[in-house]
């Protein structure tokens, strides 16, 4: 008997990894795929031994597959330290990552090193120096570019834990891959300088990282130069923690080159990183050294470097000391600002607008009303709707300054004309942006100078501006309260109901259809059925249809009751209506009702 149960147990034992083996051989991608998702199911089934000396070697043969498979597999043994025995085996897990690591698909070399990088964090120091660092080598000095720019993202992770020995190869070996001669490994390189910096100690970065970072820096290629600039922020940070004076030294020249570097990707990712740069160099040497390119970036050439340069004039404006603050602003920056609001690129004048208020709190009150509202209106009246957007959105930055009589004085005319615009798209627009006006302005002074506004897109000759108008009631309320609109708004909806023009009349029950949404059972039972039911008379079939459908809509903001006695007949009778469309609607509508 107890032959054959062996021979059994024994085959039970390798059923698992047959089974995977058959699998992954499969010429269904999703088969191979799905049985890589169950890998460490597989290794449960096996345990930690026969995972280490059995499926990790499979693996690690086996890597010659779609790059939807090796993801996928590059993900999972990053999560397999427990199914190998825990830290002290982990380094088993190296082999099979190392050769995803060189993969020529970009997103699978990239969870390969991810892996790897989490992996290295549990290695003892002894295990670090042993297996993980020989592996750093053999890749980094590898044939294919491939492999070498994957090296660049495990230095830093192992550097602080070996000796000072292995720590001087590592500098010397990433030295290397600053000055490989594949284009890909020096972006690498450029891309992991700034990290690995963090970890190598202060006079090292001043010997050898500084030359590796201007070297790059000054690289041919300017897919190589911008990543530089990157580096840049995190080394000067680092610098500047110790010593202004190594700042000035050693990579504000490289800086200041690259804010005028001859391709506009360079300058753009200078403009982008430049407040962080800035708050790396610190107040003073931004006044003496940053200012000067500043504003050439704010005029550069390129306008993708403008826009990106224009979005950081708030910032820029309030790191510098505040003692020299205004007049910088006043003289060096206001200057190309005034250039920028009639920028042709629109990209330019958005992200102007999206920051220039932010001027105002450290201008001040007559500086914002002499210099500043001048350009708010001429952006109030730019073409481009997120230009005037932005400067709607931020306008309680100003408001907060000048005050809010300062501000009906001078910017309200300005969005009641836009208001009134011949153009419905222009109309259409400031619409759009009436709710978020209307929340930072407060319900009292909205009642006062824009309220009526509101009411008179209502009735406008264009149904897409009367459609827009009815949903803009409804976020009005939503901001203000259902006790606001009972007593502002609901009043001119209802009396529309009794307008001339059919086309009114219909407006009035698409605004009751949505106001019900946000009024509450009480005031749409009391205030705005009567209107409808009222409609239900009208000699026009499209008002008398629309009100079935404005019932169908409101009927379940009403009391069961109410909907009993006075909706249903009400419906019953329109579908006896001599007019097609009406006797439909009020069909649909009452199926509607009697299902719920």
């Amino acid at each position: 008997m107890a032959g054959p149960e062996g021979g059994r147990s024994s085959e039970e034992s390798l059923y698992p990894i047959a089974v995977l083996i058959d699998e992954l051989r499969n010429e269904d991608m999703q088969l191979r795929l799905n049985s890589l998702r169950k890998l460490s199911t597989i290794a449960l089934a096996l345990g930690v031994e026969r995972t280490r000396s059995e499926l990790i070697p499979f693996l690690t043969e086996s890597i010659y597959d779609e790059d939807e498979v090796l993801l996928a597999l590059a993900e999972q043994l990053g999560q397999f330290t427990a199914l190998v025995g825990g830290p002290e085996y982990v380094h088993v897990l190296l082999a099979p990552l190392e050769s995803l690591a060189t993969v020529e698909e970009t997103v699978v070399r990239d969870k390969a090193v991810e892996s790897l990088r989490h992996l290295a964090t549990l290695h003892s120091t002894t295990d670090l120096e042993t297996y993980f660092v020989p592996l750093i080598k053999r890749i980094a000095r590898g044939d294919w570019f491939t492999s070498r720019t994957s090296a660049c993202g495990l230095f830093a992770v192992c550097y602080p834990r070996v000796s000072p020995a292995i720590k001087t190869e590592l500098r010397t070996l990433f030295k290397e891959l600053c000055q490989d001669d594949t284009p890909m490994v020096r972006r690498a390189a450029a891309s992991k300088l700034g990290e690995f910096a963090q970890v190598v100690e202060y006079e090292h970065v001043k010997d050898e990282l500084i030359p590796m970072f201007t070297h790059l820096a000054n690289d041919e290629q300017d897919s190589v130069r911008l990543l530089a600039v990157d580096a840049c922020v995190m080394i000067t940070s680092l610098l500047s923690q110790r010593s202004k004076d190594d700042v000035a030294q050693l990579t504000l020249p490289t800086l200041k080159q690259a804010a005028e570097d001859r391709s506009w990707r360079v300058r753009y990712m200078v403009a982008d990183k430049f407040t962080e740069l800035q708050k790396a160099l610190g107040p003073e040497l931004t006044e003496s050294e940053l200012v000067g390119p500043f504003c050439a970036l704010l005029k550069d050439n390129e306008a993708e470097v403008r826009a990106a340069a224009s979005g950081k004039v708030k910032d820029f404006c309030n790191n510098l000391k505040p003692e020299t603050r205004e007049s910088i602003i006043m003289n060096k920056i206001l200057p190309n600002v005034k250039e920028l609001i009639q920028d042709p690129s629109q990209h330019v004048k958005s992200a102007l607008a999206g920051v220039i208020m932010g001027l105002s709190p450290i201008l001040g009150k007559n500086n914002t009303i002499e210099h500043l509202l001048p350009l708010f209106l001429l952006q109030l009246k730019d073409e481009y709707p997120e230009v005037r957007l932005n400067i709607i959105s931020n306008l309680d930055q100003v408001n907060e300054v000048i005050g809010i009589n300062q501000l009906s004085q001078s910017l309200l005319p300005a969005i009641v004309e836009l208001a009134e615009d011949s153009k419905w798209r222009v109309r259409l627009a400031i619409i759009e942006y009436m709710p978020l006006l209307a929340g930072q302005l407060g319900s009292e002074f909205f009642d006062e100078k824009l309220n009526y506004l509101c009411m008179t897109w209502l009735v406008d000759h264009v149904f897409a501006i009367r459609e827009a108008a009815t949903t803009n009631l409804q976020k009005l309320v939503e901001k203000f309260g259902a006790d606001w609109a009972k007593n502002t708004v609901i009043p001119k909806v209802t009396g529309m109901s009794r307008d001339l023009n059919y086309l009114h009349r219909m407006t009035c029950l698409f605004s009751i259809g949505l106001l019900a949404e946000v009024c509450g059972s009480d005031i749409t039972t009391e205030q705005m059925l009567p209107t409808v039911l009222t409609l239900a008379n009208d000699n026009v079939a499209n008002v008398r249809f629309n009100v079935a459908k404005t019932l169908a809509k409101i009927h379940q903001h009403l009391e069961p009751r109410v909907v009993k006695s006075q909706v249903i007949p009400t419906l019953e009778k329109l579908k006896e209506d001599k007019d097609f469309d009406v006797r439909y609607f009020a069909a649909e509508a009452l199926e509607l009702i009697q299902a719920k």
